[in-house]
C-alpha cells in the first residue's frame, strides 16, 4: 500500500508540469494562435528558474524568473506571428530550437551546482491519515495551485466576460474586429500568458522535480503538453485529467522498475511518448468530434484590414 501512496503522489507531481504548460497553451490556443515553441520555451526558464533558486535560495523567485523568461520568449514570437503575419507554425519550431541552444548555453556553468535541501511540506492533520495522507497531501504547494488554476481558467472561459471576449477572437476573429475589441492585443496578452505558464512549468522541473540543471531536461514535456491541449480537447478540467495520466505513465517506469519487472528499460523510458502516439492517434479516429471543440481560428493569421 505504501508504494502505491508513493505512485500517486510522484504522479501528481509528475503530471503538474504537463499541467501548468498544458493549461498555459489551451489558452493560447483558446484564442487562435499554435505555439509549437513550448520545449524552448520551458528550457529556457528552467535554466532561469534554477540559476535563481542558486543564487536567492528562494522557489518563488524562481518560479517568477521562469515565468518571466517564458514570458519574453512568447512576446517575441507573438510578434511574429501577430503582427507581422509569419508562419506559427515554422515561427514555434524556430522558437523550440533557439530556445534549446540558448538554455544550453547559458547552462554551462550551472551543471554542477547543487540546490540546497528541498523543504517537505505537509497539510496538517490531513499528512497523517494513513495511505491518503502520503499520497496526497504532502505535495510542494505549487501542485495545489496547480489544480486551482485549472478550476479558475475553466471559470474565466466560461463564467466571464474576458472568456467569452477570447473565446469569441479565437472562433471568429474578423468578427470580435468588427465588433470593436482589440483582437491583436488580445492574441498577444494569451501567448504572453501561454508562455509564462511554460515558464513557470520548467522553473519547476529544475527547481522543485529534479531538482538540478541538465541540458536538454525537458526531455519532450513540452510536446507532450501540446499533444495534451488536443487530447483534452481544449477543455481545462480534460487537461489537468490529462496531465495526470501522463505523469502516472511516466512513474509507472520507475515502479515497475522498482519492482524487479523485467522489461528493458529503455521500454519503460518510452512509455509516456507512445501514450501520446496512441491517445492521439485514438482520438483522430472521430475528426468531427476534434472539429466540433476545436477552435475555428486555430493557426490561421488574422488581417485586420481585409
Amino acid at each position: 500500500m505504501q508504494s502505491w501512496a508513493l505512485l500517486i503522489a510522484a504522479t501528481l507531481n509528475a503530471g503538474t508540469v504537463l499541467a501548468i504548460a498544458g493549461l498555459g497553451l489551451l489558452i493560447n490556443e483558446r484564442a487562435g494562435i499554435v505555439n509549437l515553441g513550448a520545449e524552448g520555451m520551458m528550457l529556457v526558464a528552467a535554466i532561469a528558474g534554477f540559476a535563481t533558486a542558486v543564487h536567492t535560495g528562494s522557489d518563488w523567485l524562481a518560479f517568477g524568473a521562469g515565468a518571466l523568461a517564458g514570458a519574453a520568449m512568447a512576446a517575441a514570437f507573438g510578434a511574429l506571428v501577430i503582427w507581422l503575419n509569419t508562419n506559427q507554425y515554422a515561427s514555434g519550431l524556430a522558437l523550440s530550437l533557439f530556445g534549446t541552444g540558448f538554455s544550453a548555453f547559458l547552462g554551462i556553468g550551472y551543471v554542477q551546482d547543487k540546490l540546497t535541501e528541498r523543504q517537505q511540506f505537509r497539510i496538517p492533520g490531513l499528512a497523517d491519515i494513513p495511505f491518503v495522507g502520503p499520497a496526497l497531501f504532502r505535495q510542494h504547494p505549487m501542485v495545489y495551485l496547480t489544480i486551482a488554476l485549472a478550476f479558475a481558467i475553466a471559470w474565466f472561459l466560461y463564467r466571464s466576460r474576458a472568456g467569452l471576449v477570447l473565446r469569441a477572437v479565437g472562433e471568429s476573429p474578423e468578427s470580435a474586429h468588427a465588433l470593436g475589441y482589440p483582437v491583436r492585443r488580445i492574441r498577444m496578452a494569451a501567448v504572453m500568458f501561454g508562455g509564462a505558464m511554460c515558464g513557470v512549468a520548467g522553473a519547476y522541473l529544475s527547481v522543485i522535480y529534479t531538482p538540478l540543471w541538465v541540458e536538454g531536461m525537458v526531455a519532450g514535456k513540452g510536446w507532450i503538453a501540446l499533444a495534451l491541449t488536443t487530447f483534452a480537447t481544449w477543455r481545462p478540467g480534460r487537461v489537468l485529467l490529462g496531465a495526470y495520466l501522463f505523469g502516472g505513465v511516466t512513474m509507472l517506469q520507475f515502479y515497475l522498475q522498482g519492482i524487479g519487472v523485467d522489461v528493458p528499460s529503455q521500454f519503460l523510458t518510452m512509455l509516456p511518448y507512445v501514450a501520446t502516439v496512441v491517445v492521439l492517434a485514438l482520438i483522430s479516429r472521430n475528426p468531427q468530434w476534434i472539429r466540433v471543440n476545436m477552435p475555428a481560428s486555430i493557426g490561421k493569421p488574422f488581417y485586420p484590414g481585409s
